[in-house]
């Protein structure tokens, strides 16, 4: 039982536990935080058991059950990347005073956009490290929502994703497009049709769509399909259409390797598709972050110049 205590000013000794405890979740446990962290488990433990002592909580459960944030820990976790956000902005804010392009850039990337051939985020990467190379690049990959709240609550600089509704508090830079049709599985009644399906037709059977709001829902309402099983991401939509149970819509270029392998077909219905543009986002700010504004000028110049 963790004695219960109030924390005064937060020290630097807090800040250090609360990033080992930020790197311990992120990596889902303290075995798999060794090697992020470069010190050995039972230091980790240590540490993390210094923290509950100094915050007067129980933040997770560790042992041979697996590694668990408690509903404390999970409260703490988001008030520290908050504050550890907050820190690596001042941070950057002052480096750009001394027009320095060091620290960290955060990026957050939508789903599946590597395999789309319109998608130049990698030449992009490659033009910032150019001004950059002092910077951490750090990318990570999150639903629609996670990414807009990333970044309109400053742990992302810069995030990747469908347009749909748009925020006041964010700008926006368009960059590319993205083909999206409807797909079966091998073992799907429809699998082998290739003519003649009408939206009666489509209706009859189970589909798997994303489970937030994003151009994806909105098309499953504008079609009428009957959703019966909902994902997070492509990856969870095409292992649902390849149980052969669901349809689903999929990105062309991503849905065109399991189509390759006989794995999947495109719904022979020529209005079942939509198109979706995909957009950066940036938090939208009178100061902004010099990291953010080079890495959204090499996104620009890179979605604007010639297939290469």
């Amino acid at each position: 039982m963790v004695k219960k205590a109030l924390l005064g000013q937060v020290s630097d000794i807090d800040i250090r536990l609360l990033r080992i405890f930020r790197t311990v979740v992120a990596c889902g446990g303290l075995a798999a935080a060794e090697l992020e962290l470069n010190i050995g488990r039972s230091t980790i433990s240590r540490h993390i058991k210094e923290l509950e002592e100094r915050l007067g909580l129980v933040l997770c459960r560790r042992g041979r059950a697996g590694f668990a944030l408690t509903p404390d820990g999970q409260r703490i976790h988001e008030s520290a990347l908050q504050l550890l956000g907050a820190m690596e902005s001042f941070r950057s804010g002052v480096h750009d005073l001394h027009a320095e392009l060091v620290g960290t850039l955060a990026v957050g990337l939508f789903d599946k956009t590597s395999t789309n051939p319109q998608a130049r985020i990698s030449e992009a990467i490659r033009h910032f490290r150019k001004q950059a190379p002092d910077v951490l690049v750090d990318a990570s990959v999150g639903t629609l929502q996670d990414i807009e709240s990333g970044v309109i609550d400053g742990r992302l600089h810069v995030g990747i994703v469908p347009d749909h509704r748009r925020s006041d508090s964010l700008d926006y830079v368009d960059l590319f497009g993205e083909s999206m049709y409807l797909y079966c599985g091998r073992q799907h009644p429809l699998y082998g049709t290739s003519t003649g399906l009408r939206w009666e037709d489509l209706r009859e059977y189970d589909y798997a769509g994303l489970a937030f709001h994003s151009p994806n829902m909105e098309a499953t309402h504008r079609f009428h399909l009957r959703r019966k099983a909902v994902a997070s991401d492509q990856e969870a939509i095409v292992s649902l259409i390849l149980s052969g149970c669901y349809l689903g819509f999929l990105p062309d270029h991503y849905a065109e390797g399991f189509a390759n392998a006989g794995l999947v077909q495109r719904i022979a219905h020529p209005e079942c598709m939509y198109e979706v543009r995909f957009v950066a986002i940036s938090r939208r700010s009178s100061s902004a972050s010099r990291l953010a504004t080079t890495f959204l000028d090499a996104l620009q110049h890179s979605h604007q110049q010639p297939p290469g």
